[in-house]
């Protein structure tokens, strides 16, 4: 049977560097490469090259979901690494978006990642991984991005919980849980609200994140956090209040509550 990995939100920053890392693993037959646009995934094969396998897909989803299942049932193959990264933010109030985008958050960010992982396991040998990417923001209530926050909240929960229930099938699970990353998802988390994160503490470059996550997923870790300064931000969040931790947060962004515009 061919070994392979699966990555979503493949195309660009954090994906496209779990897809390099794992491109120089001799084991790994194909890597099946998720996104969206089709143009960007044809894109990342050139270039790196004939591992790559471009799959176009939405895994908010579930009619797409349920296709893709069939065709991973229907393929001879074994996966090795799952890596659900697909996923976005947007530093608002609750009120600046719509029923819809709102819940389209929580399909990507919390739905498609318990979706993949359904729908993968069943294929999935002694030995392998799942990681699932979180955030530095699971570790607090954000005000202004309290529905990213939370979703990242869930998957940080979920995985390292998911981790137990897997021991007997010999699968690791780990929450890979970065602080700032320079990435896309600024362009499209910014939509130019009146109160919204616009201060980026502590960031870093995807291919750190990627390389620690790998690291510490093969160390059989159930949570990998990358930089001295989002560890110190984890340790903060379990001894101080949450109140007081977003009241830090609201400092640190320069946004007052009470007023209608952030300074």
């Amino acid at each position: 049977m061919k070994k392979i990995a699966i990555i979503t939100g493949a195309s660009t920053g954090l994906g496209r560097e779990f897809v390099k890392l794992i491109r120089s693993k001799e084991e790994i037959g194909e890597i099946w490469s998720i996104a969206r646009h089709q143009d960007k995934l044809e894109k990342l094969r050139k270039q790196m090259g004939k591992k790559i396998k471009p799959i176009s897909m939405d895994v908010s989803d579930r009619t797409q979901i349920e296709k893709f299942g069939k065709m991973l049932a229907e393929s001879n193959v074994e996966v090795h690494y799952l890596i659900n990264n697909a996923g976005y933010a947007k530093f608002c109030s609750y009120d600046d978006l719509s029923v819809e985008d709102s819940l389209n958050m929580i399909d990507l960010n919390i739905s498609g990642v318990v979706a993949m992982g359904l729908v993968c396991i069943p294929h999935m040998p002694r030995g392998s991984h799942i990681i699932n990417i979180a955030s530095q923001a699971a570790f607090q209530p954000l005000p202004y991005q309290n529905l990213y926050s939370s979703t990242k909240a869930f998957v940080r929960n979920y995985t390292r919980a998911l981790n137990v229930e897997l021991k007997d099938r010999g699968i690791t699970a780990t929450a890979v849980c970065p602080g700032w990353i320079r990435t896309h998802l600024y362009d499209r988390a910014d939509i130019g609200a009146a109160k919204a994160t616009r201060r980026f503490c502590g960031m870093t470059t995807p291919d750190k994140v990627a390389k620690k996550a790998m690291t510490d997923a093969d160390r059989g870790k159930d949570i990998s956090i990358y930089s001295f300064y989002v560890n110190f931000c984890h340790i903060g969040a379990k001894l101080l209040p949450q109140q007081l931790m977003m009241k830090l947060w609201l400092l640190q962004q320069h946004i007052n509550p009470c007023s209608k515009t952030s300074r």
